[in-house]
C-alpha cells in the first residue's frame, strides 16, 4: 500500500536529518532552528509511501508563514499517518506539540530522537511507559546515527495500514465539560474525526477555527465563562497549563535524570562566554577575522592556504590560456574563434573558477560553525543590537542563511512572525556578502590589500550596518511600522561537526558555484566577449570601438563620483553583475584579456591598483556588495513581498543606498590614503551624509508616499 506520511516536530529536533535517513535524500541540515522553511516530499526507502517533511512548529497555533504551512497540511490535507519526531533530551517542550497532534486523531508514531545523547548523559527513559501514557507507539531512534530507523518504518506502515487512531488524553472533568460543549457547537461544521482538536482550539479562541464556525464560540460563551471563572484565568492559558501539567506528570513517571553538574553542561559554560553581552560581538568579529585570514591572507609575511591555492589555480588558467592561444596560432585558427576561446571562455570562466579554493575554505569554516551550533548563538547575541534599532533579533537568522546564498536567505525571512519585520528582512538580506560576492571580496583583498582580513570584516560589518540602516528608515514608513516581534530562540547544544554533513554541505555549495560558472557565467562571458569585440555593423574591431565600449562610455559618467574614473569597464561589470555576482569577475576577466591592460607576467587583477587605486577599489567593492542582487534573489524577494511594486521599491532602495554609501567611502577613504578625490565626489559625499542623516532622524521621511498609499487604499 502507498501512504502519505507527514513528518512533524519542533524546530531543530532532527526532522530533516530523519527525512534524509528515511528517504535517502540529501536535504540541507543545520544545528539551528529554521533550516526547513517549506515542505519537502520524498519516498520512504523500501516502501511505496510518500514522506512529507514539514517546517518545524512548536504548537498547532501557528504565528509565522512556515508554521501555517505545517498546520494546513496536517489539518486540511489529512495525511494517512504522522511521525512526530521528539527531542528526547527536551521532552517537556516537545511533548506540547505531541499532545495537540494526538487530539487531531490522526494515526501517529512518536520517534524519540537523540536517544544516543540521552544515554551519554546518563538519563533513562521508560519508552514502554511513555508509549502507554501517550496512547501511541513510541520508537527510540538516533536520526544522525541511523539507529532505530527500520523499526520506525515498520511501525509507521502498520499504524497507517490499520488506521489506529490515538486515544484522546483527558485533562480533568471541568476541562472535558468545556470541550464537550465546544464539540456540540461544532457538530456538522468541522470533520468528525478531528472534532476534539477543533473544540479545544475553539476554547482557545483560535482565529482559523472561529472563522470556520461563525457564531460557535458565542454559542458556548456561558461554558467558557464558567471554565475561566473556575480557574481564574483565560481559556487559552488554562488549556496550555493543563497540557503542561499532563506533560510534567508523564515525564515524571517515565524519565529518570542523572545528577547534573552544578556549573551546568559544557554548552552552558561555553555560552557564558560566547553569548556574554560585552564579549559576544567581539568574539564573533574575531572568529570571522580568523576565517578570512585562513582563506585570503597573502603578504610578505606569509601566504594562507586559500591564497596559495587560488594563486596556483589562477597561474594554471593563465598558462592554459597561453597554451590554447599558441595552439590556435600554430594551426591558423580564425581570429574570432581564437579570441572566443582564449579571451571569452578561458579569460571569463577561468577568472571566476580561479577563486574556487578560497571559497571552499570559506564554505568549510562557515559550515563547521553552523554544525557545532555557534551560528545560533550569533543570532542570540545580535538580538540586543538589532532590538536597539527597532528590529527583531530573529531577522539575523535569514542574514546568516544569506551568507551562503541570498535566495534561501530571503526565503528564510518567512520564519519571522511580524509582517513588517518579515518584509524589511526580505528587502535587506542581500546586503550580506553571499557566496557569489566572495570572489569579489577576495579579488579586492588580494589585489590591493595583501589579502587583509580587514576587507572581509569590512564587508560583513558594512552589510549588518546597512541592514540596520534599512530597518531604521523603513520603520518610519507606516506600512513597515510596528513593534519588533519578541525573539525566543532555543540554543541547541554544541556537538562536534559530522564529517559527512560538513563534506556534503561544502561540496553542494562548491558544486553550485562551478555549475553556475559552467552555465550562466559561460554564456555571459561569451556575450561580453562578442560585445567587446564587434561593432554595431558586426565587424571585428578593437575594444575601444566595440558595442560594449559605446554603452560603457555613457554609463561611466554615472559612476565617476564613486572613484571609478574614466574606466568604463567597471561600470559595465557592475551592470552585468545583476545576472550573477560572479559575472562581475568574469566580465572583468574577459574585458582585460581582450584589452591587454596588464603588463606581461603581471596578475590581471593588479590592473585595479593602477586603474582605481585603493579608495576607488573599496568603493567598487562597496557598490557591488550593496546594490541590487542577482536576478534569482530578486525573484525570491518578489515571492516574499508578493507584489512587483514592493519588489521594485526594494531594488531601487538597494541601488540608491549602494550609490550613497559608495560615494562616502571613496571620499573619506581617499582622503585618508592620500588618493586624489574630485570636487564632485566631495560635494556628493556631504550631500549623501545629509540624506542618510535625514532618513535616520526625520520622523517620517516618506510622508508623501504614505499619504498617497493611504488614499489609494481607502
Amino acid at each position: 500500500m502507498s501512504y502519505t506520511i507527514a513528518l512533524a516536530g519542533n524546530p531543530n529536533c532532527g526532522k530533516t536529518t530523519l527525512f534524509n535517513a528515511l528517504t535517502g535524500a540529501s536535504q540541507r541540515v543545520g544545528n539551528w532552528p529554521g533550516v526547513t522553511i517549506d515542505k519537502k516530499v520524498g519516498k520512504i526507502r523500501g516502501t511505496s509511501s510518500e514522506l512529507v517533511d514539514l517546517p518545524g512548529i512548536y504548537s498547532m497555533s501557528p504565528y509565522s508563514p512556515e508554521e501555517i504551512v505545517s498546520r494546513n497540511f496536517i489539518v486540511n490535507d489529512k495525511p494517512d499517518a504522522l511521525i512526530n519526531i521528539v527531542d528526547a533530551t527536551n521532552l517537556e517542550r516537545n511533548l506540547f506539540l505531541t499532545l495537540q497532534l494526538i487530539d487531531m486523531g490522526t494515526p501517529m508514531v512518536v520517534a524519540l530522537n537523540m536517544m544516543d545523547m540521552v544515554q551519554s548523559s546518563g538519563d533513562k527513559i521508560d519508552v514502554d511507559g511513555l508509549s502507554k501514557d501517550l496512547g501511541v507507539p513510541v520508537i527510540p531512534i538516533s536520526a544522525a546515527k541511523k539507529t532505530g530507523i527500520d523499526e520506525l518504518v515498520t511501525k509507521i506502515e502498520q499504524v497507517a495500514g490499520s488506521k489506529s487512531r490515538p486515544v484522546p488524553i483527558r485533562y480533568g472533568s471541568s476541562f472535558e465539560s468545556a470541550v464537550s460543549a465546544a464539540e456540540k457547537a461544532l457538530e456538522g461544521k468541522v470533520p468528525d474525526d478531528s472534532i476534539r482538536f477543533y473544540a479545544i482550539k475553539l476554547l482557545e479562541g483560535d482565529d482559523d477555527v472561529v472563522e470556520k464556525a461563525p457564531g460557535a464560540r458565542n454559542g458556548i460563551k456561558s461554558a467558557i465563562d464558567a471554565f475561566e471563572d473556575e480557574f481564574d484565568d483565560s481559556a487559552d492559558s488554562i488549556v496550555a497549563d493543563s497540557r503542561y501539567n499532563k506533560i510534567a506528570e508523564i515525564v515524571g513517571k517515565n524519565v529518570k535524570r542523572a545528577p547534573r553538574d552544578e556549573q551546568g553542561t559544557l554548552s552552558d559554560r561555553v555560552d557564558r562566554i560566547v553569548t556574554n553581552r560585552w564579549l559576544g560581538i567581539p568574539i564573533f568579529i574575531g572568529i570571522m577575522a580568523l576565517i578570512y585570514f585562513i582563506a585570503m591572507y597573502d603578504s610578505t609575511w606569509g601566504t594562507s592556504p586559500g591564497a596559495w591555492a587560488t594563486g596556483w589555480l589562477n597561474d594554471w588558467f593563465e598558462g592554459f590560456g597561453e597554451d590554447v592561444a599558441g595552439w590556435c596560432e600554430e594551426n591558423n585558427v580564425e581570429p574570432w574563434l581564437s579570441g572566443l576561446l582564449v579571451d571569452g571562455i578561458i579569460g571569463g570562466v577561468g577568472a571566476v573558477l580561479g577563486f574556487l579554493p578560497q571559497m571552499i575554505i570559506l564554505f568549510l569554516c562557515l559550515v563547521i560553525l553552523e554544525e557545532i551550533g555557534y551560528m545560533a548563538r550569533v543570532a542570540f547575541v545580535m538580538d540586543r543590537l538589532f532590538r536597539y534599532f527597532g528590529l527583531s533579533g530573529k531577522s539575523f537568522i535569514p542574514l546568516l542563511v544569506g551568507i551562503g546564498c541570498g535566495v534561501p536567505g530571503v526565503m528564510a525571512s518567512r520564519t519571522i512572525e511580524s509582517e513588517s519585520d518579515r518584509r524589511i528582512t526580505a528587502m535587506s538580506v542581500t546586503f550580506m556578502p553571499c557566496g557569489a560576492k566572495l570572489p569579489v571580496i577576495a579579488m579586492i583583498a588580494g589585489a590591493l590589500f595583501g589579502g587583509s582580513v580587514l576587507v572581509g570584516l569590512y564587508s560583513y560589518i558594512l552589510g549588518i550596518a546597512v541592514v540596520i540602516l534599512t530597518g531604521v528608515v523603513m520603520k518610519k514608513l507606516k506600512k513597515f511600522s510596528g513593534t519588533p516581534a519578541p525573539f525566543i530562540m532555543e540554543l541547541p547544544p554544541y556537538h562536534s561537526p559530522r564529517l559527512f554533513n560538513v563534506a556534503k554541505s561544502v561540496f553542494d555549495r562548491a558544486w553550485a558555484f562551478v555549475k553556475k560558472a559552467a552555465t550562466i557565467i559561460l554564456l555571459s562571458s561569451i556575450l561580453i566577449w562578442f560585445l567587446c569585440s564587434y561593432d554595431f555593423g558586426l565587424n571585428m574591431v578593437d575594444i575601444g570601438d566595440s558595442i560594449l565600449a559605446w554603452c560603457g562610455e555613457g554609463l561611466k559618467y554615472v559612476f565617476m563620483p564613486l572613484g571609478w574614473g574614466d574606466n568604463w569597464e567597471f561600470s559595465v561589470a557592475a551592470i552585468t553583475g545583476l545576472v550573477a555576482k560572479e559575472n562581475l569577475i568574469a566580465t572583468m576577466g574577459t574585458l582585460f584579456s581582450v584589452e591587454e591592460i596588464s603588463e606581461e607576467g603581471e596578475e590581471i587583477w593588479e590592473v585595479l591598483a593602477y586603474l582605481l587605486g585603493k579608495a576607488g577599489a573599496l568603493s567598487f567593492l562597496t557598490f557591488n556588495l550593496l546594490c541590487a542582487p542577482c536576478f534569482a534573489a530578486i525573484g525570491a524577494m518578489h515571492r516574499e513581498l508578493r507584489t512587483w511594486k514592493s519588489t521594485g521599491f526594494a531594488v531601487l532602495w538597494q541601488c540608491f543606498i549602494a550609490y550613497l554609501v559608495s560615494v562616502i567611502v571613496f571620499a573619506v577613504y581617499g582622503t585618508i590614503v592620500g588618493q586624489e578625490v574630485g570636487t564632485l565626489s566631495y560635494v556628493l559625499c556631504i550631500v549623501n551624509i545629509a540624506i542618510i542623516a535625514y532618513l535616520v532622524w526625520a520622523k517620517d521621511p516618506f510622508r508623501q508616499l504614505n499619504d498617497s498609499e493611504e488614499v489609494k487604499t481607502e
